[in-house]
């Protein structure tokens, strides 16, 4: 592997702005204690506040507008408010977050959907990163970039601005998916079936809430109040979010939104998946955690400013670590996983959503792999099979990256592997949040060498090359 001198850190200096309540009993005496300031007072902290955040933000004022609609609940319905305290609420019940204050680490690399004006010989790429901030909580941030006709890599600057997504909770939800999403999870058909009757073939969370509310006033059947939790519970984990089209791919974060996602989104492995009829799509699996249990999660997007949340359902998506095969297999979706937290399996299925039947495929074998194997992003499609990179712990856990070779035709069967990991950490490398990792999430192809972001001790990022040809060479 050749290491080259780039080096992705994190800035303290981008910051989102969080809706912030202390507690909720302080909210009306917060408000109240504005209301006692004069029109020229609250005017004089409102002036100072956006002298002191206005450059760090594009749209303070809209923010701060929308969190005081968050609190107008708290007033009566008469109750007069001058702009400048309205804005001057809505900021007292703003903070600012800073998104890749601890470490900005795990990436994944794929080609950029637009390519246009790129020089011969050259790709433009997407490269998402895990970025964490305070109470190490992870979301997800992008960078953008071209490779050269000689495999030089070049960033785009970093903007100074960080933009969270609009979210559209009301996108339309398929009933027949919903429903088998529901009895994977074991809720109850006596309440499913009573719910979704009178729902539509597709229905929006409006619709969803309208039909919950009249059956909870009605009472005329037994309603299992768990059930309800758990079909609510479902459709906030699937949604949209949509960012502004003219600003930059570096300003955009995906921050959790979802109740399953209140302690952090984990280890996005984004894959340019190529579909039946030609189109290009982006998938990214991820690990949604709320402090105690973990959820798979999918994204889907085809230009990066648009994103679907949906959840993955099945026995087969119980733990971290999967990864996307870029194109189906004998008409069938593959997907590498880890099932029990040390070995490597494959799964296949018929809808992207559903996954059952995991099939080991591989075990520790060398010294530096004997506590665990995984993956390391989505499988690469070379001549020889599929190229799939992999992790492994070995003695004082120690991470170290290396490779197996799939057959292209039944990626159940591994063809090649290296005896020795294509990367261990060195002595610049060791240092950080979580010491003595390498670690990546997705690499991608160009002009048969191997662009391999990589995590480094959990704080840091680099990115490494290699001819594929070697790789392939030194394969047994």
């Amino acid at each position: 592997m050749n290491r080259t001198n780039i080096n992705i850190v994190r800035d303290t200096s981008r910051v989102i702005t969080r809706f912030h309540i202390p507690s909720i009993d302080r909210i009306p005496r917060v408000i109240e204690r504005v209301f006692r300031l004069s029109n020229a007072e609250a005017e004089a902290v409102l002036e100072n506040t956006f002298l002191d955040f206005s450059d760090r933000h594009k749209d303070l004022k809209q923010i701060l507008e929308q969190n005081f609609q968050k609190v107008s609940e708290f007033l009566s319905s008469d109750t007069r408010v001058s702009a400048a305290k309205k804005l001057l609420i809505g900021a007292y019940f703003t903070m600012e977050y800073a998104v890749e204050s601890a470490a900005l680490f795990n990436p994944s690399i794929v080609p950029h959907p637009d390519q246009t004006d790129v020089p011969a010989g050259g790709l433009r790429f997407i490269m998402s990163l895990r970025a964490t901030g305070e109470g190490h909580l992870s979301s997800i941030v992008f960078r953008g970039g071209i490779i050269d006709n000689n495999t030089t890599i070049s960033f785009l600057p970093t903007s100074e601005f960080v933009e969270t997504p609009e979210v559209q909770v009301d996108s339309l939800y398929d009933r027949h998916l919903f429903r088998r999403k529901l009895h994977e999870m074991n809720v109850s058909e006596e309440t499913t079936n009573y719910v979704f009757e009178q729902l539509s073939e597709e229905f929006t969370r409006k619709e969803l809430n309208e039909r919950i509310g009249f059956i909870l006033s009605e009472r005329k059947r037994t309603i299992h109040k768990e059930a309800i939790e758990h079909i609510n519970w479902l459709a906030d984990s699937n949604y949209k979010i949509k960012f502004h089209d003219d600003h930059l791919l570096s300003e955009r974060v995906i921050f959790p939104v979802s109740e399953n996602e209140t302690s952090g989104i984990e280890d996005a492995r984004f894959v340019q998946f190529f579909e039946d009829n030609g189109e290009i799509s982006y998938y990214a699996t991820y690990t949604a955690y709320n402090g105690e249990n973990i959820l798979p999660q999918l994204i889907e997007t085809k230009d990066f400013i648009t994103f679907n949340i949906v959840t993955l359902n099945g026995e087969a998506v119980q733990n971290k670590g999967m990864a996307l095969f870029p194109r189906k297999i004998n008409g069938r979706y593959a997907m590498l996983s880890r099932q029990d937290g040390e070995n490597n399996y494959i799964m296949y299925s018929d809808h992207l959503h559903f996954w059952e039947d995991p099939q080991l495929i591989q075990e520790p074998t060398y010294p530096w792999e004997f506590v665990q194997i995984g993956n390391c992003g989505s499988p690469l499609e070379i001549n020889e099979g599929w190229l799939v990179l992999t992790h492994g712990v070995g003695p004082m856990r120690q991470y170290y990256i290396g490779a197996i070779l799939l057959d292209l035709k039944d990626p159940s069967k591994i063809i090649g592997r290296l005896k020795q990991p294509l990367l261990t950490p060195n002595d610049d490398e060791r240092e950080g949040y979580v010491p003595n990792v390498v670690y990546s999430c997705g690499a991608l192809i160009h002009n048969n060498e191997l662009i391999l972001p990589y995590a480094m001790s959990d704080i840091t990022s680099g990115i490494a090359t290699a001819g594929i040809d070697d790789i392939v060479a030194l394969m047994e």
